[in-house]
């Protein structure tokens, strides 16, 4: 069974630097998830954040641990494996005092946990608890008694016990050393294990929110896919509906396929027909000849429509002009009337009174 979390919080990551040790490094550019998990198989409880693609806080929680607030917003702890002081930055005072109550309640948890895991131990190994109060018991009796000097008699019995009893002890002592000196080997392989698979659930994490921004977008394409595919069958339901077909059936797909059928005879034929249209090149090449002496006609025609339009402009424009000299001569004509009928006026009077003349 891995390990699983508990509680998270958002904070700003920072180490001690390690010359000075009393400057803080920022470990994350941002805020980043800062979680408990717990080892169920190991009985172990860990913080661990991960920024990007590596992990920036792997400390394991001891008993021994102490989470201080050394502002209102900001904390750290000492971690004597990792060799080096974590610090956590909150944006609010509430989430500092959260996750302070939870380092506190993790912690006192790790220490249950060593006290059963201790327990455990020693149920496994009754030749340690036996000769644990063997060798009390004689440091006690060595401490109180006088020192064996008898050879013979109880006193030799006795010595020759505590001797087998120590040389026991010291046989157990040196079998639980070398079982504690493998077992800490077995957490540093168990640890280094740890690291890398923390490194491949990093790139697996950053792999699997690449495959989630990938198939968003796939949902969103087959989304749209069948809103169009929704669109185009309302479509065929309203143009079948205004065709007088069913919109499902069998004689409606028969029907369909008749007029499909009608419409590939009718593409046949007029395959057929450019086929034809094809063969007959030289007479479409003789009608095109004739087309184009026709235009050069026509544009002859057309030049010779100009010229008799600019000669037809020229006459009525001489027209207009001899219309104007017309009416001029025509004005000068009834001047001349005018005066012509003056003088026949005067000459008519010159005679009545010449007349005069020759009556008297």
């Amino acid at each position: 069974m891995g390990e699983q979390p508990i509680f998270s919080a958002r904070a700003h990551v920072f180490q001690i630097d390690p010359a000075t040790k009393r400057n803080w490094l920022p470990a994350s550019k941002h805020a980043v998830t800062v979680s408990f998990f717990y080892d169920a198989s190991r009985s172990v409880y860990r913080i661990i954040s991960v920024g990007g693609t590596k992990a920036i806080i792997n400390s394991t929680i001891t008993p021994n641990m102490t989470f201080t607030k050394t502002s209102q917003k900001f904390g750290q702890w000492a971690d004597s494996r990792a060799n080096t002081v974590y610090g956590l930055g909150f944006s609010t005072e509430q989430q500092l005092q959260q996750f302070a109550e939870q380092f506190k309640e993790v912690k006192e948890a790790a220490r249950l946990a060593r006290e059963k895991s201790q327990e455990r131990f020693e149920l496994a190994n009754p030749a340690l608890n036996i000769a644990a109060p063997q060798l009390s018991q004689e440091l006690s009796e060595e401490r109180h008694s006088p020192p064996l000097l008898t050879v013979n008699g109880p006193g030799e019995e006795k010595l020759f016990r505590s001797k087998s009893a120590e040389v026991e002890l010291t046989a157990e002592k040196e079998r639980v050393k070398k079982m504690l000196s493998e077992g800490s080997m077995c957490e540093i392989n168990l640890e280094a294990e740890l690291f890398t698979l923390q490194d491949s659930n990093a790139k697996l994490v950053a792999a699997l929110q690449e495959a989630n921004s990938s198939v968003e977008q796939w949902k969103k394409q087959l989304a749209e896919y069948q809103e169009e595919t929704d669109r185009l069958r309302d479509q065929v339901a309203e143009l079948e509906a205004q065709l007088g077909h069913p919109a499902a059936g069998q004689p409606g797909k028969e029907e369909l396929s008749r007029s499909l059928e009608e419409l590939e005879a009718l593409l046949s034929a007029k395959d057929q027909e450019i086929h034809s249209l094809q063969s007959k090149k030289t007479d479409v090449g003789e009608l095109e000849k004739e087309r184009e002496e026709a235009m050069q006609r026509l544009q002859d025609v057309e030049r010779r429509n100009t010229e008799l339009e600019d000669r037809v402009q020229s006459a009525e424009k001489t027209l207009a002009s001899n219309r104007e000299e017309q009416e001029q001569a025509e004005v000068e004509v009834r001047r001349i009337i005018e005066v012509l009928d003056v003088k026949i006026c005067d000459l008519n009077s010159l005679r009545e009174n010449l007349a005069k003349l020759v009556d008297k």
